[in-house]
């Protein structure tokens, strides 16, 4: 009986050592920490799907919108760190260098058509972008059909290609708003959303085209390059921003008293329910739109236009593309999970699987040459972007928001466009606070 009892003993104590060791592979040697709310649900599924080929568990985060940097400060100082998080640029580099593993040794970063994309600091390459992305007016071609076609309208425009100024657009978009009933549109622009943490389409992208005027002939350096150096801005063109935030609010789908309680998917589901005719987003909204229940907006007629801000020489003006999304490693965790990190990043963007989903699901324009001409990302919108970066005759405007100072700048930003239209603070005020808040957060 003792004899029976000391192998049932060992036995179990068997059972568990390997039942305790299997809980321990499934235990996720990657961790992506995601920067993109609208993209989720894809990265998820990417990960299952690894799994399954690879055997490999992946963990994905996702923070809220807009609370990034703060989610990745909480995650990177727990035992369990993310192993892949991103960097939004040199001002997102130079916050995280301390974490970032140089990776020029990488297949990942063999990949890139053009090194030049990489982050670098001396000899070393700490980050790599994954997507080129633009942005700029996305049209619903149906709707402005419908308003040329209208026997009572303005003449002085009469087409889309018409329109390469914010003049245009302005006598475009005015004449819209006083047809909207005919048209069926709530307004001419979907929703301004400002609620909290969903400016960033304002007080980035659309502040990125007055500042790159500003700074773009900066002598012998390059307009994001010349911006991250500056301590203070004279913000020149900021009557030009004007323009354009004051036609987004006096055409809006919603009253610009109400757009503090807008978010970016409200927007989004206004413009795909063809409740407007435009709204002011990139690339990546083609999930969005799609995924609105409901969705009206035929697929072939998913346009996009420069946001023109009334400045000499705009007719030559493409729209803004460039990145903010680079892959970083964290050099901090063990060697065994920052190689299945790197695998990870070479399935997704060299496998016949991971290819497939990125161009299909996340919809990218990758710059990596794994890819061949056929496997490129056919959603409208992507076409689009793609349609501007050959177009010989239109200069695109780089992303030179990621050398804006930092998040809290943005923050206040947002926060002064809010007490604009809401009427609690003037424009010169929402000026002063760009230009101050600038100053300060530089130091």
């Amino acid at each position: 009986m003792k004899r029976i009892i000391s192998l049932i003993l060992t036995v179990l104590t068997v059972v568990a050592l390997f039942t305790g060791c299997g809980k321990k592979k499934q235990n996720a040697l990657v961790y992506f920490l995601n920067f993109k709310p609208e993209s989720a649900a894809v990265y998820e599924e990417l990960a299952k799907k690894y799994e399954q080929e690879k055997g490999v568990k992946v963990k994905v985060v996702t923070a809220a919108a807009n609370t990034y940097e703060q989610t990745l400060k909480s995650e990177i100082a727990k035992t369990e760190a993310p192993t892949i998080f991103q960097v939004n640029g040199p001002i997102g580099y130079n916050s995280w260098k301390d974490y970032c593993l140089d990776i020029k040794d990488s297949k990942i970063y063999s990949y890139l058509s053009d090194k030049s994309l990489a982050i670098k600091s001396g000899d070393g390459v700490y980050a790599v972008p994954y997507v080129v992305e633009g942005y700029g007016i996305i049209y619903n071609n149906a709707i402005m059909d419908k308003y040329f076609a209208l026997p009572n309208r303005q003449q002085k425009v009469g087409s889309m290609e018409e329109i390469k100024n914010f003049a245009t657009l302005k006598i475009v978009v005015d004449d819209m708003t006083k047809n909207k009933e005919k048209l069926g549109i709530d307004g001419v622009f979907a929703s301004t959303s400002l609620s909290s943490g969903e400016d960033w389409r304002f007080t980035t992208h659309l502040l990125n085209i007055p500042l790159y005027y500003e700074y773009k002939s900066a002598q012998d350096k390059d307009a994001t390059t010349a911006l991250l150096e500056s301590k203070e801005i004279d913000f020149k063109y900021e009557q030009n921003y004007k323009k354009i935030f004051d036609l987004y609010i006096e055409n809006s789908a919603t009253k610009k008293t109400l757009l503090g309680s807008k978010s970016v998917a409200d927007s989004m589901a206004e413009f795909a329910l063809s409740k407007a005719a435009m709204v002011q987003n990139g690339n990546w909204a083609w999930s969005q739109i799609s995924g609105v229940k409901g969705n009206t907006v035929d697929e072939k007629d998913i346009k996009m236009l420069p946001i023109y801000i009334g400045v000499d020489g705009e007719e030559k003006q493409g729209i803004c593309i460039g990145t903010e999304n680079y892959f970083a490693i964290n050099k901090n965790v063990s060697e065994e999970k920052r190689k299945a990190s790197l695998d990870f990043l070479d399935w997704l963007f060299s496998s016949e699987t991971g290819k497939r989903e990125v161009t299909q699901k996340l919809g990218f324009i990758t710059p990596f040459n794994t890819f061949k001409e056929s496997e490129t990302s056919n959603d409208p919108l992507a076409k689009e972007i793609i349609r501007y970066l050959n177009d010989d005759e239109k200069t695109v405007i780089p992303w030179i928001f990621t050398a804006f100072p930092s998040e809290n700048f943005k923050k206040e930003t947002g926060s002064a466009l809010l007490d604009y239209v809401q009427g609690t603070k003037t424009w010169k005020e929402v000026r002063q606070t760009v230009v101050e808040k600038w100053k300060s957060e530089r130091k």
